[in-house]
């Protein structure tokens, strides 16, 4: 198989996942959705972010984080000097959980393949696990995100990294050393080192 048949075959299972994740209905999330919320960004990234499932925003425009945290969220990762379109942004649960409760076992169980697809389609570097829900999903871990954020895991094969939902920093404001947002900016700076090695030593093994 060339390039050419390989990259029409990628596409292929990205359009076939996106559909059938579309027209899901395994749980009881689907009666009341506006639209499921399969992701966006860059396809070819070495960074995928996994947040907990659509809000309200999300459910009507059927695009992941563009509500007011993922408003927050996009500064974040500019100021730190990562533009947001060249990662890829995606939820534990595709469709929005009534009035944003935090999925239940089942519905993750339900939604589980879909993720598990687009990770193993996207096969990023550095995976960030926006607050506790993808990270205690992902790491099978009772450990919550104040324990683990800003520490780096390794997630079969890839490098995992748990960050504050951007969510959280909306309801807790204060900018004081130690607080969610100063935590959080030197989480996203070290994310933004940890980016810059990969980039490098990829440029190094092209020459």
């Amino acid at each position: 198989m060339d390039d050419k048949e390989r990259d029409a075959a990628w596409e292929a299972a990205w359009e076939d996942l996106r559909g059938r994740v579309a027209a899901c209905r395994r749980c009881g999330l689907c009666e009341a959705r506006t639209n499921t919320v399969f992701g966006q960004g860059a396809v070819r990234t070495p960074i995928v972010m996994v947040g907990e499932g659509p809000g309200a925003d999300e459910d009507a425009q059927g695009l992941a984080f563009v509500g007011r945290a993922g408003q927050l969220l996009t500064k974040i990762l500019s100021a730190a000097g990562i533009d947001r379109e060249s990662v890829f942004i995606t939820n534990v649960v595709k469709c929005r959980p009534p009035n944003n409760r935090t999925p239940t076992q089942e519905e993750m169980l339900k939604c589980a393949d879909f993720l598990e697809a687009q990770l193993l389609l996207l096969r990023p570097r550095i995976l960030v696990c926006l607050g506790n829900t993808p990270l205690k999903w992902l790491l099978r871990t009772s450990e919550g995100i104040t324990a683990l954020r800003g520490r780096w895991f390794d997630w079969r094969g890839v490098q995992l990294f748990p960050m504050f939902h951007p969510s959280y920093l909306l309801r807790n404001d204060s900018r004081q050393k130690g607080s969610p947002k100063d935590l959080t900016w030197q989480d996203v700076q070290n994310l933004k080192a940890r980016l810059d090695e990969i980039t490098k030593r990829k440029g190094t093994e092209a020459n």
